[in-house]
C-alpha cells in the first residue's frame, strides 16, 4: 500500500520558518554580541572592527541584488536557503579557531565573520518568497510577524547564552563553540521542511508557484542576444531606473542614518578596550538592545499607521546622540546609549521599510528594495570604516562627523515626508487627508 503524505499547512509551515529563524538567529546574533571584543582579543585597532563589521553589514545587504534576481530566475529558492543557513551555521563556530592561529587569528576571523554575513545575503531573498508563498493562505502580515517574533526570541536568546558561557569559562572562544548547537537544530529543521514541502505549491490553501524561470524573451532571438539583453535590463534594474527621484533621496537620507549609527562591534571593542564592563557582560548589553529593538519597531510600525511618516524624523536624533552616550566611560550613559542604538535599529527595520513601499509604484517594490540595500550596504561601509578611525584618532571629532551627517539626514528626510511631498503617497504621509 502507498502511503501519501499530506501537505503541510501554511501554519505549520510558517511556524517551521519560526523555529528555523530562532535558532539560527541564536547563532548568528550571539556571535555578533562579542564581535568587537573577539577582534580586539586577536590585535585588531578601532579603525579594523568598524571596516570588518561595516562591510559585514554591506556584504548582507549589498549582495542580495545577486541573490534575489537568481533565485527568481533559477527558482532555486530551497537551495540557496539551506546555503545561506549552512554558511552561517558553519561559520560561527569555527571562529572558536581564531584564537589558537597566532598572527592568522585576525585575518581569519575577519574572513569568517563576513562569510557568515554573507550568508545571510544569500538566503534572505530566497526565505522570504518561500515565507510569503506559505502564509498566502492565512495573511501574510500575520506570517512574518509571528516569523519575526520568533526570529527575535533568538536574537535575544543567542548573546545571552553566549554571556552565561564567557561567564563561566573567562574566554571569549567557548562561547562560539556552544552555538554549533542551536546551527544544528536550525539545518535539521530545515531539512525536514525541505523534504516535506519540496516545493511552493506544496501548501494546502495557496496556488502552485512553483514554475520553472522563464526567459526573458522566449521568441526567435538567438540566445546570445536574449541573454546579454537580460543581462542589459538586470543591470538596468540595479541602478534603479525608472525609480522616482523622491525614491532616491529618501535612499540616502536612510543610509546616511545607516552609515552614522555605530555598529555594535565598535560599542562592545569600546566596552571591553576601556573595560568599562566585564567581558560576559557585553552580551548581556547586546541583548538589551535587540529587546529595545524589538518593541521600538512594533511601536513605531504602529505610529507610522495613525500619524505618517513624520516618526522617521526622529531617527537622524537618535543615531546622533549614540556616539556622546555609548563611547563614554560612565555605564549608566553607556547604557542609555545602547538603548537609544535599539530604538534606532527598530524604527530602521519596520517605518523605513514601510515608506519605501510608498514611495514607488506596486510593480517597482522588489526592485526598490533591492536597490534600497545596495545604497544602505556602501553607505555602511564607508560609515563603519570611518566611524572605526575616528574611534582610534579622536572622540569628540567622531561626535562631530556623526552629528553633521544626520543634520544632513534630516534635511533629505523633510524633504521627503513635508506637506505635499507626493500625491501618490499622501493618505500615508498625511492620515486623514
Amino acid at each position: 500500500m502507498v502511503r501519501v503524505t499530506r501537505p503541510m499547512s501554511s501554519w505549520r509551515i510558517v511556524l517551521w520558518f519560526g523555529v528555523i529563524s530562532l535558532t539560527a538567529d541564536m547563532v548568528y546574533e550571539g556571535a555578533r554580541s562579542m564581535y568587537g571584543p573577539l577582534l580586539a582579543s586577536l590585535g585588531a585597532s578601532g579603525l579594523v572592527v568598524g571596516v570588518v563589521t561595516g562591510l559585514g553589514e554591506a556584504m548582507a545587504l549589498v549582495l542580495r541584488l545577486v541573490f534575489g534576481p537568481l533565485a527568481d530566475r533559477t527558482g532555486r529558492y530551497w537551495l540557496l536557503t539551506i546555503s545561506g543557513y549552512a554558511l552561517t551555521v558553519v561559520c560561527v563556530p569555527l571562529l572558536a579557531v581564531a584564537p589558537f592561529l597566532g598572527g592568522a587569528g585576525l585575518a581569519v576571523a575577519a574572513l569568517l565573520i563576513l562569510l557568515e554575513r554573507s550568508g545571510k545575503a544569500i538566503r534572505s531573498p530566497s526565505k522570504s518568497a518561500l515565507l510569503a508563498h506559505a502564509a498566502g493562505a492565512l495573511g501574510r502580515g500575520r506570517g512574518f510577524g509571528v516569523q519575526k517574533a520568533m526570529d527575535q526570541v533568538g536574537a535575544f536568546a543567542g548573546p545571552l547564552v553566549v554571556a552565561a558561557v564567557v561567564a563561566a569559562t573567562g574566554v571569549i572562544w567557548p562561547g562560539m563553540l556552544v552555538l554549533a548547537v542551536p546551527g544544528v537544530v536550525a539545518i535539521a529543521v530545515l531539512l525536514v521542511l525541505r523534504a516535506r514541502v519540496p516545493d511552493l505549491g506544496a501548501v494546502t490553501g495557496t496556488p502552485d508557484a512553483a514554475h520553472p524561470p522563464a526567459s526573458d524573451d522566449p521568441g526567435s532571438e538567438p540566445s546570445g542576444i536574449r541573454t546579454r539583453g537580460a543581462v542589459r535590463a538586470w543591470l538596468a534594474d540595479a541602478f534603479g531606473s525608472h525609480l522616482p527621484g523622491d525614491f532616491f533621496r529618501f535612499a540616502v537620507a536612510a543610509s546616511l542614518t545607516t552609515g552614522g549609527l555605530v555598529t555594535f562591534g565598535i560599542i562592545g571593542y569600546h566596552l571591553t578596550a576601556d573595560a568599562v564592563v566585564p567581558l560576559a557582560t557585553v552580551p548581556l548589553v547586546y541583548a538589551a538592545a535587540m529587546a529595545v529593538g524589538a518593541v521600538s519597531a512594533l511601536l513605531v510600525g504602529w505610529v507610522y499607521d495613525r500619524a505618517g511618516a513624520h516618526v522617521l524624523l526622529v531617527v537622524p536624533v537618535l543615531v546622533a546622540a549614540v556616539p556622546p552616550l555609548a563611547l563614554t566611560q560612565s555605564f549608566g550613559l553607556v547604557l542609555a546609549g545602547v538603548v537609544v542604538w535599539g530604538l534606532a535599529l527598530g524604527i530602521q527595520d519596520s517605518a523605513v521599510k514601510a515608506l519605501v513601499a510608498e514611495l514607488v509604484p506596486a510593480g517597482r517594490r522588489a526592485t526598490a528594495y533591492g536597490v534600497f540595500a545596495g545604497i544602505q550596504g556602501a553607505f555602511a561601509v564607508i560609515g563603519g570604516a570611518g566611524i572605526g578611525w575616528l574611534y582610534d584618532v579622536s572622540l569628540p571629532a567622531l561626535v562631530v562627523t556623526v552629528a553633521a551627517t544626520q543634520l544632513l539626514a534630516l534635511g533629505l528626510l523633510w524633504r521627503t515626508v513635508r506637506p505635499g511631498a507626493g500625491p501618490h503617497r499622501r493618505a500615508r504621509l498625511h492620515p486623514g487627508a
